[in-house]
């Protein structure tokens, strides 16, 4: 059975040559990407071509999400916040309050 063909908005990938992405080498990249600045139609084409299991791998090992994202992730897939590398990372580096 063949992949299902993905049609991604070139604005998402403003910063590199949209042409030369990969969706295999760089699948890490336009999850990440898609699911930070896309909208449900373009997160439900990632579903379909590369399944839940790589986008959580991919969600939960990315350095840096909003805790907005991580929450709103976490609620949709079904998993703790706690398996956010950068939900955990952050809880590490306090920052001091400005009152």
């Amino acid at each position: 059975m063949d992949k299902p063909i993905l049609n991604l908005p070139k604005h998402l990938f403003w910063d590199v040559v949209f042409e030369d992405l990969d969706y295999e080498v760089s699948k890490n990249f336009v999850i990440v990407r898609v699911f930070e600045r896309g909208d449900f139609p373009e997160i439900t084409q990632l579903r379909r071509y590369y399944g839940d299991a790589v986008i959580i791998e991919a969600l939960t090992k990315t350095k840096f999400l909003t805790d907005d994202r991580v929450l709103f992730f976490a609620g949709y897939f079904n998993i703790l916040k706690t398996q956010f590398r950068c939900y955990n990372e952050k809880q590490l580096h306090h920052t001091h309050s400005l009152y």
